[in-house]
């Protein structure tokens, strides 16, 4: 059993910070929420919908950011929207399409093939595939991997603002600073259970790092 006994909730505008070594759940628990994996036992609700029972309609509520940035590499920008798009149902026209590049400043880039993008740029193309759809709940895997120092200040701008126009995000991450400069509340998972959930304006850097080290890697870690 990956997980056990996991509750949650979120409300519309707040972010929620995953914390957890490998191998604790963090994916299983995004992909749960995704709807790509169904729960043995438990329920989840996505929007007021139960995606049991309604699984497009709560899937339509739901975009995920990935470890990888799920690009295709010879495609530009427009035309992995476009693609996007079109695999899933969405009629977006050429307005929305650039407006959805607009949004996370890749505008400029529309005609530029993903190939020559860097990590970040990357990881804001899909970002627009997600806005593109119009989600209300953002699941991000590890999204401040490999970004440099703007790259991480951009995409935490992104999720705040994301946040403040009445959306809500899940971020499993490794990053503690980068963790509690956008997310409202904490959570750590560890041997599939949430063993802690609090605000993080409870939480400074040091006592996040105190408590990580206690409850996800036990006592005696290094701190």
């Amino acid at each position: 059993r990956v997980l056990d006994d996991v509750s949650l909730g979120l409300a519309a505008g707040q972010g929620l910070t995953l914390l957890g070594s490998n191998g604790a759940g963090k994916t299983t628990l995004l992909r749960i929420l995704a709807t790509l994996l169904r729960p043995t036992s438990g329920a989840l609700l996505v929007a007021g919908v139960d995606p049991a029972r309604e699984p497009e309609r709560a899937r339509a509520a739901i975009g995920m950011v990935g470890h990888g940035a799920w690009v295709y590499e010879d495609l530009t920008a427009l035309e992995n929207l476009r693609f996007w798009a079109v695999m899933g149902g969405q009629a977006a026209g050429p307005a929305a399409l650039r407006a959805a590049l607009e949004a996370v400043e890749l505008g400029g880039s529309a005609a530029q093939r993903a190939r020559t993008f860097s990590a970040g740029m990357k990881r804001r193309l899909a970002l627009a595939r997600v806005l593109l759809g119009r989600a209300r709940l953002l699941l991000l895997d590890e999204p401040f991997t490999g970004l440099d120092r703007a790259g991480r200040k951009w995409l935490a701008e992104f999720l705040l603002d994301f946040k403040s126009r009445g959306g809500a995000f899940v971020v499993a991450t490794h990053s503690f600073d980068a963790g509690l400069g956008v997310g409202d509340r904490v959570a750590i998972l560890s041997g599939g259970r949430i063993v802690l959930d609090r605000p993080a304006a409870e939480l400074g850097r040091e006592d996040l790092h105190r408590l990580y080290d206690d409850l996800a890697l036990g006592p005696g870690s290094a701190p």
